[in-house]
C-alpha cells in the first residue's frame, strides 16, 4: 500500500485522464443538447409569432398578442426595430425561462409578442446532466480497480527485477530475472541479466586466476623455504626467512580463498566446547589477548574452521587495531575487540574486500584475513558481525549454532 508505488501513480493518472474525458464529453453533450433545445424553442417562437400576425393580413384585421413595448423585458425591448423580428431567451420577473419572439406594430409603442416556455427543456437538461454525472462515477468506479490491476502487472515485474538486483548485490551472481516480452521492462530485465552474467564471468575469471596463481606459487614456495633453511644463520638469513614465512602465509590464504570461492569446503559439525577451543586458538596465534569465558557453552560446529576464524580475528585485531585485545565467550557468541581506530566506514558498509585494508591508519596487510573469516563462518553456518564500539575500537561478533539450533546470517554494520 505504498502511496509512492508506481501502481498507484498509474491508477491516479488513469483516473484523472478518465475524469477529464468524462467531463469533456459531458460538457459537449450538455452544450449540444441545450443548443438543440434553443433552436427548437426559437422555431416554435417564430411559428407562434407568425400565427399572431396572421389576422393583420386580412382587411380590417388586427394581430393577436399586442402588448406595450414597455411591458417587455428591457433586453428584448432594446433590440426592437421597425420591420425586424427579435428572438430572445431569458428569465421573466419570476425567474422562469422563456423564449420570446417580438415585432413592432404601429407607431405608438406597441408590439406583437409571444412566449414559449423553456422550463421543461431546462429541467430535462438538468436531468441529463445528473444522469451523465452518475454514469461517469459508475464508469470511474470500474476504471479505478481495473487500472490498479492493470498497473500491478508491470509493477510486479519491476519488483521481481528489484529482488533479483538485490540478490546480485548480495553476491548471488547466478540470480536471473524473467525478461520475457518486448516492452521496456523486458529490455531492463535483459540488461540486468546481461550485467549479472558479465559480473559472474569476471568473478569466475578472477577466482580461477587466484587459484592458478596460488597453485603455481606453491611449488617454488616450498623450494624457497627449503633453500632459506639451508642458509647460514645470521641477521640477513633471519630477514629472508621472515619474508619467506610471510609469502607462505599469503599463498596459503590465496589457496584457502580459492577453495571457499569454489564452494568446495564442507563443515564437519560436532559438539564443541567453545571456551576451550577459543582459548587454544588464541594461544596458537602467539599474540596477547585477554580471554574471558562465561559458563561452559557448547556449540555444534567445525572446530578446525572455528579455530581458523578466531585466529584470523585476533590477528586482524593486533595488526590493524591497538591493544588490549579482548576475546569474550558469552554463550555461543564469541566477541573479539581491540582498542584501535575501529573498522572504516567503507568496510562496515560493504564488507571486507580482498587486498584492501580499508584505511591507512589500520595498519598494513593483504586484506584476506576478514574475507577468510567470513567465508569460513558461512561454511559452518555462523553469523559474523562487524561493528565499532561506542567508546572506540573494532568489534567482531561470531554467533555459533547451538546444538539443535541454526544460525546462517553474515552481516556487517
Amino acid at each position: 500500500m505504498n502511496p509512492a508505488s508506481l501502481r498507484w501513480k498509474i491508477a491516479v493518472l488513469v483516473t484523472l485522464a478518465s475524469a477529464v474525458v468524462a467531463a469533456m464529453v459531458g460538457l459537449l453533450v450538455h452544450r449540444a443538447t441545450w443548443q438543440r433545445d434553443l433552436d427548437i424553442g426559437e422555431a416554435r417562437a417564430r411559428i407562434a409569432l407568425d400565427r399572431s400576425l396572421a389576422p393583420a393580413d386580412r382587411p380590417g384585421g388586427t394581430p393577436d398578442d399586442v402588448v406595450p413595448v414597455a411591458a417587455l423585458p428591457d433586453a428584448l425591448a432594446a433590440q426592437l426595430r421597425p420591420g425586424r423580428t427579435v428572438i430572445w431567451y431569458g428569465l421573466d420577473h419570476r425567474d422562469e425561462p422563456w423564449m420570446w419572439a417580438a415585432q413592432l406594430y404601429g407607431g405608438d409603442g406597441q408590439a406583437v409578442s409571444v412566449q414559449i416556455s423553456m422550463g421543461s427543456e431546462l429541467l430535462s437538461l438538468y436531468a441529463l446532466d445528473r444522469n451523465m454525472a452518475k454514469a461517469a462515477l459508475l464508469a470511474l468506479a470500474g476504471v479505478v480497480p481495473l487500472s490498479v490491476l492493470a498497473a500491478e502487472l508491470p509493477n510486479r515485474r519491476l519488483r521481481r527485477m528489484a529482488r533479483t538486483a538485490r540478490e546480485i548485490a548480495d553476491g548471488n551472481l547466478a540470480a536471473r530475472t524473467d525478461a520475457g516480452g518486448r516492452d521496456e521492462i523486458a529490455e531492463i530485465g535483459a540488461g540486468l541479466n546481461s550485467m549479472a552474467a558479465g559480473l559472474q564471468r569476471r568473478l569466475l575469471s578472477e577466482q580461477r586466476f587466484t587459484a592458478d596463481v596460488a597453485h603455481e606459487l606453491r611449488t617454488p614456495m616450498m623450494g624457497l623455504m627449503t633453500s632459506a633453511e639451508l642458509l647460514p644463520d645470521g641477521e640477513v638469513t633471519d630477514l629472508v626467512r621472515d619474508r619467506v614465512r610471510v609469502l607462505r602465509t599469503l599463498v596459503e590464504c590465496l589457496l584457502e580463498i580459492s577453495r571457499l570461492d569454489a564452494g568446495a569446503e564442507r563443515a564437519d559439525r560436532v559438539p564443541v566446547p567453545v571456551g576451550e577451543v577459543v582459548e587454544e586458538s588464541v594461544q596458537r596465534t602467539g599474540l596477547q589477548a585477554v580471554v574471558t569465558v562465561t559458563g561452559a557453552p557448547v556449540a555444534e560446529t567445525d572446530p578446525r574452521r572455528l579455530d581458523r576464524i578466531i585466529a584470523n580475528l585476533v590477528i586482524n585485531a593486533h595488526r590493524h587495531g591497538r591493544p588490549p585485545v579482548e576475546v569474550a565467550v558469552e554463550g555461543t557468541a564469541v566477541v573479539v575487540r581491540d582498542h584501535g581506530p575501529g573498522f572504516p566506514d567503507e568496510l562496515l558498509a560493504h564488507g571486507p574486500q580482498r587486498f584492501r585494508t580499508g584505511a591507512a591508519e589500520r595498519g598494513q596487510g593483504h586484506g584476506l584475513g576478514l574475507a577468510i573469516a567470513f567465508g569460513q563462518a558461512e561454511v559452518i553456518g555462523a553469523d559474523l558481525t562487524l561493528a565499532n564500539a561506542p567508546d572506540g575500537g573494532a568489534v567482531a561478533i561470531l554467533r555459533l549454532t547451538s546444538p539443535g539450533g541454526r544460525s546462517t546470517r553474515l552481516t556487517h554494520g
